[in-house]
């Protein structure tokens, strides 16, 4: 049966893949340098927190955590030869996080441990970007961040059950997206006087 929920979890699913359409594009016309360790990171990771959250429970929610499997793939295969990053001192400490998060997912064998833990392991991932989106706005494809937290934002409303394993996962992509599209999306001049 389609219910409201569902209706808004498969649009939320719909937008956050169609994210990595314009993402993918500003790739390949080399207007956007994806950093090697934040999508290698969310690639590993997003396979894992997909499995913990439906195992967690949530139905309607999981579209958008498929989309964050496919997408990213792609997007860490491409950053590869057009990227950015990813052997600094700042991208290895993040990348050794994610590696610690996920002994941490094994050791506790839980579903709602490992979701707590992959999102741990993903706002380390997200570092990179958010660093990135801070000091080169411009690096970060506009319409791509603004689909990402609209999926995200859509995600909200179909949450099927207020219940901590059902609504960190939502919450979170909300917030962490929301940071870097804020970013992206409203960059500030150097001396703080306002947007451009």
């Amino acid at each position: 049966m389609l219910t409201f929920g569902v209706i808004a979890g498969r649009l939320a699913g719909l937008l956050s893949l169609a994210a990595f359409v314009p993402y993918v594009a500003a790739i390949l016309r080399r207007q956007t340098r994806p950093n090697r360790a934040t999508w290698w990171i969310w690639t590993a990771n997003g396979l894992v927190l997909g499995a913990s959250y439906y195992a967690s429970g949530a139905e309607n929610t999981i579209w958008v955590p498929v989309s964050y499997v496919v997408g990213p793939t792609l997007t860490a295969l491409l950053a590869l030869r057009y990227g950015e990053g990813g052997w600094t001192s700042f991208d290895r400490s993040c990348l050794s996080g994610a590696g610690a998060g996920l002994l941490l997912w094994w050791v506790f064998n839980s579903p709602v441990v490992a979701l707590v833990t992959t999102l741990c392991v993903d706002l380390t991932g997200a570092l990179p970007t958010i660093r990135k989106a801070y000091h080169a706005p411009d690096t970060e494809d506009r319409l791509a961040w603004a689909l990402f937290i609209s999926g995200n934002t859509v995600n909200l409303v179909a949450i099927e059950a207020w219940r901590f394993a059902n609504v960190v996962y939502p919450v979170y992509m909300f917030l962490a997206s929301g940071v870097i599209a804020g970013l992206v999306l409203w960059p500030r001049t150097l001396s703080g006087t306002g947007g451009r």
